[in-house]
């Protein structure tokens, strides 16, 4: 009998123990982002509509084109 209300106690410390650890990051203090570095986006290098580079992409093409087509 006192075994089982040992084990019992030792249990209910561990698992209270594993909840205040799985609830540590809850009561972390929140981040402050900073507002993102606009200032290059009108670099030709840099402008992608949907995502993708324009330039990137016409030089892949090309680099494609070149390793298809013979000499």
């Amino acid at each position: 009998m006192k075994q089982s209300i040992a084990r019992a106690a030792v249990a209910a410390a561990l698992s209270g123990m594993v909840l205040t650890g799985f609830a540590a990051p809850a009561f972390a203090d929140p981040v402050v982002v900073d507002e993102p570095d606009t200032g290059d986006l009108e670099n030709p290098w840099t402008f992608a509509p949907g995502g993708v580079p324009v330039n990137g992409v016409i030089k892949s093409v090309e680099n494609a084109l070149k390793g298809f087509l013979p000499k």
